[in-house]
């Protein structure tokens, strides 16, 4: 394991202690699709010690300009199940649990409260909605991204602010209401921005560097201008 991690221990932010908080940290991931896959196989590289996928589709050829977890041969499997056999290929040391439908109001507080956090890689508001409101409810931090076109943005709710998915989008009876946005969008989109996820979810497990807590980053890729907003 020194030598697996070697690269990142050398980090004095990361070290042997940061390492072992990876080893012994729970994220649970809830989708895994664009924003999912970056998310899950570097928190399996870095050795995030259990790993929970929630995911109720299944590979589509349509998907894999962008879901780089998968292979033209998984087309019609299910995700979860697909991306638990990639991740655990990747790093045989952590603990992968696939959960192959939707998180729903019935099951939500269950799994998520087996987990220290939840990484959002989900493409719906009454999914995220859930997820803040069951956060809050335990207590856990919630990792927000979202994507579109050339566009991401990322934060960090319920973890050292009080500030929760709803303070970004407080009226929620409107945004279940939106039409569904375009489709369209570049596989580096949700690449460049499950990357950053990711990292938001280590900087809250090793205590390390400024979380984006109460703040919203965005990236347009189209000419890499990025800002911070405070919440």
């Amino acid at each position: 394991m020194m030598e697996r991690y070697n690269r990142q221990m050398m980090l004095p932010e990361i070290g042997q202690e940061g390492q072992d908080k990876l080893q012994a940290a729970k994220v649970l991931v809830v989708g895994v699709g664009g924003l999912g896959s970056p998310i899950a196989l570097y928190l399996a590289g870095a050795g995030v010690g259990t790993l929970g996928l929630v995911d109720c589709d299944v590979v589509d050829v349509s998907n894999l300009h962008r879901q780089v977890l998968y292979t033209e041969d998984e087309t019609g499997d299910l995700k979860a199940v697909c991306a638990a056999m990639r991740l655990q290929a990747l790093n045989r040391s952590i603990t992968i649990h696939a959960f192959p439908g939707r998180l729903t109001k019935e099951n939500a507080e269950e799994l998520i409260g087996t987990y220290d956090l939840v990484v959002d890689g989900c493409d719906n508001f009454a999914t995220r909605y859930l997820i803040n409101d069951i956060c809050v409810k335990l207590g856990k931090p919630y990792v927000y991204g979202a994507i579109c076109g050339f566009e991401g943005q990322v934060s960090v709710f319920n973890h050292n602010s009080d500030k929760t998915y709803r303070d970004l989008f407080p009226d929620e009876e409107l945004m279940l209401k939106m039409p569904p946005p375009p489709k369209g969008v570049i596989g580096m989109t949700p690449g460049v921005t499950g990357c950053v996820q990711a990292m938001e979810a280590v900087k809250i497990i090793c205590g390390l560097g400024e979380v984006m807590a109460g703040k919203l980053w965005t990236i347009d890729i189209r000419t890499l201008q990025t800002n911070i907003f405070s919440l």
